[in-house]
């Protein structure tokens, strides 16, 4: 698991063997360790790029624990060996400073994240049931502490409701608002009924976003 808090790196194992080789010629035990194989980190860290778009995995940043939670932050930076890239003015950089909000990787918005999916929840019986999943922030988000962490996830459920038949109530009944009570959502249901569905055009926007899937039940279910 990677964190923006990472302790700095030593000189790499190439330049360790090099300058152990420049000293004697006779000792083949130190030119076996020299070595021109490069991080996987590298893999992650465009070549050329602005220094501060860099993903975390790319650099070794001074975090500052004591922020305030919430409040805008700036942390000193320096390129990991090995990657290359640029300021401003496109001239080579490797020292800088990202700026972020103050708070754990755990503490991120949903979207900032992904996490694994369970096979093993029921999805009928009990709607409130949770899973153990693995969650990895995004590359080109920065937080503070492990980039992977555990969280707690509830599983996906149905309530029994039909998207076929929310949507053929939406066609028929729609300007009645029944799509909307059918799935649960009492007040926009008797928005549309009082409005005549928005004199047609909020029945013609609920035809197309059921009809995608926008809308959905109100208990946060999935359609069957």
């Amino acid at each position: 698991a990677g964190s923006l808090m990472t302790t700095k790196h030593s000189q790499p194992q190439s330049t360790f063997g090099k300058s152990l080789t420049s000293t004697s010629t006779t000792t083949p035990y130190f030119k076996i360790a020299e070595s021109t194989e490069i991080p996987s980190y590298v893999t992650k860290c465009p070549s050329n790029g602005l220094c501060s778009r860099l993903p975390p995995d790319c650099m070794t940043c001074n975090t500052n624990y004591s922020c305030i939670y919430g409040k805008p932050a700036t942390f000193d930076c320096k390129v990991k060996p090995y990657v290359h890239c640029l300021d401003q003015n496109n001239h080579k950089q490797e020292n800088f400073t990202i700026n972020m909000t103050c708070q754990f990787c755990w503490q991120l918005a949903t979207t900032d994240y992904v996490c694994t999916n369970s096979t093993n929840c029921m999805t009928v019986s009990c709607p409130r049931q949770r899973y153990n999943a693995t969650c990895t922030v995004r590359d080109h988000v920065h937080c503070l502490g492990n980039r992977v962490f555990p969280k707690m996830l509830y599983c996906n459920w149905t309530g029994g409701y039909k998207w076929s038949t929310a949507l053929a109530l939406s066609i028929t009944l729609g300007g009645f608002g029944a799509d909307r009570f059918y799935l649960g959502q009492w007040r926009e249901g008797l928005g549309k009924l009082f409005s005549f569905g928005g004199l047609g055009i909020w029945t013609l926007i609920d035809v197309l976003l059921i009809g995608v899937g926008y809308v959905g039940p109100a208990d946060g279910s999935l359609y069957i």
